[in-house]
């Protein structure tokens, strides 16, 4: 069960709107397919409820209605008919899991409290929705008051529960704790459906999802990109590797698509994945060592069952100071770029010397220094900026006017934009238009400025770009971000108006064929 849209919108700062949610609900189910999501906490907002009639409205007219889930309380009524309001089916009912929770939070006894539960749960049966119960504060529950869990499970079972899950609330368990705690469960309550909820303050998370599913728990919650209450739940893409890979237990997660996935709730959420997060992050399928891109090279000495192909991902070998002719070769080799190896030894040479002053080396880099190291001619100027003038004034959107060179014949062109760079490249693509011209699509864009910030310092601007299926970086540094961005950009098309770029397409065709 996936709870991004609703345990991972608590993660600070985040909130989705209703489309916003909607998108990543159908993404969710249809495309990753994940078993069962949950949407939202009843009562929160207009918009959550907003939110939740429209994923139901979808959910409905395709059939899965049964997977959309939403937080509700021991409230009698008000919770239930919330959700019923908004379309959905399933509460999940937040209950108490332990013992300090049920005395200093609700002021009532174990009883008390398991009465108020008990009440819920019929008038669900009547409204014809089902009920899933969460043991708030199970793990501390199973600490320190042992008894009282087994006496709210006792008493839940002769209720219509469908399913009993065990939060980790505040993350404090370890894995020899987590397996230790669901084997007492199990055993004790055999014939009962639990799920496991981790959170991630120690950074055990994921391992303690390994632990619980050795123990035979039936389900497990995730979210997209580990989002969550403080430190975060236990990421999706990880949790599907140790199902696949280590314990190799059925599912039915598309695992092609969690890349996709991964990246549309970045987008939504407004947090950057770290780029060493695991399966999902830029440089996890990377090799920077250049010892490891000569095993690559030789029998795949440095590979593991992580495949990239199996996300929708390709295998890269970095460039920097601790870059081998190896890795270097391995980029030459997808930019179809041949060189002898005394050009090889310089063009080494100047790529760890970059490293050294911590500048960023990509791929579609190599041609320039190519030509710069060699003093050759490799990379013409094919695209030249003549001139560009862009305008920012209060209550107008910005203006670009914007002459261009694409092999010595001058091109001008001007348009507006919702920023200074987006009226630049608006101009620009006008101008390939005309000249029916493929231009690459923007994925991503990163700004960087030395530490303390101030005004007169170098910013570097590096670009992704797809052009093809092939995605790429480019970089430029300038003082001003806008002019960064713009030498990024004439530094990629140079690139492509060569052909290298189009020559890793071709290669990147057979490859995946």
């Amino acid at each position: 069960m996936d709870t991004t849209l609703r345990d991972g919108e608590q993660t600070t700062g985040v909130s989705f709107n209703e489309s916003e949610k909607l998108a990543m609900a159908r993404l969710l189910l249809e495309e990753v397919k994940v078993d069962r999501i949950e949407v939202a906490s009843a009562r929160v907002s207009e918009g959550e409820f907003a939110a939740v009639q429209r994923i139901t409205e979808w959910a409905n007219k395709h059939n899965c209605l049964d997977k959309i889930e939403v937080l509700g309380f021991v409230d009698g009524d008000i919770s239930l008919k919330w959700i019923q309001d908004a379309g959905a089916k399933v509460i999940n009912l937040l209950t108490k899991g332990s013992l300090k929770h049920v005395t200093g939070q609700l002021r009532k006894s174990p009883e008390e409290h398991m009465a108020d539960v008990s009440k819920v749960v019929d008038i669900a049966d009547q409204m014809g929705i089902t009920v899933n119960v969460y043991l708030e504060d199970w793990s501390n529950g199973m600490l320190t008051s042992p008894d009282y869990v087994y006496f709210v499970i006792d008493a839940l079972k002769k209720m219509n529960v469908k399913r009993i899950m065990l939060p980790d609330t505040l993350g404090v368990l370890n894995p020899d704790q987590t397996f230790d705690f669901c084997s007492d469960i199990i055993k004790k309550f055999p014939d009962t459906h639990f799920d496991f909820h981790a959170h991630n303050d120690y950074d055990m998370a994921v391992a303690n999802v390994f632990s619980a599913l050795k123990t035979g728990i039936k389900g497990i919650h995730t979210t997209v990109n580990g989002l969550g209450e403080r430190a975060g739940n236990a990421p999706l893409a990880s949790v599907i590797g140790i199902l696949n890979d280590h314990l190799k237990l059925e599912n039915s997660i598309d695992e092609s698509n969690i890349t996709r996935v991964s990246k549309v709730v970045e987008q939504f959420s407004g947090l950057r994945i770290a780029e060493n997060q695991p399966i999902t992050g830029y440089n996890v399928f990377t090799q920077c060592s250049g010892v490891h891109a000569d095993g690559d090279s030789k029998d795949n000495l440095y590979f593991n069952n992580l495949m990239p192909e199996r996300f929708g991902r390709n295998r890269r070998y970095a460039l920097g100071k601790t870059s081998g002719k190896a890795n270097i070769k391995k980029n030459l080799e997808e930019l179809g770029i041949e060189l002898g190896p005394e050009d090889m030894k310089k063009v080494t040479q100047k790529v760890i010397e970059l490293g050294d002053k911590k500048e960023v080396v990509t791929i579609e880099d190599l041609p320039f220094i190519i030509a710069d190291v060699l003093k050759s001619t490799s990379v013409k100027d094919a695209i030249k900026i003549r001139n560009y003038n862009l305008s920012l004034a209060h209550d107008l959107r910005p203006l670009a006017s914007v002459s261009i060179e694409v092999n010595g014949k001058r091109y001008d062109e001007t348009a507006i934009g919702d920023g200074q760079y987006d009226a630049f490249m608006k101009a620009l693509w006008r101008i390939y238009t005309k000249l029916d011209k493929v231009h690459p699509v923007l994925v991503d864009y990163w700004v960087a400025i030395p530490p303390g910030g101030k005004t007169d310092a170098l910013v570097e601007t590096v670009i992704t770009w797809d052009y093809k299926g092939v995605e790429m970086k480019s970089r430029g540094l300038a003082a001003d971000q806008t002019q960064a961005a713009i030498e990024a950009t004439i530094k990629v098309l140079n690139v492509i108006e060569e052909g290298t770029l189009t020559r890793q397409a071709d290669w990147k065709d057979k490859f995946e064929k």
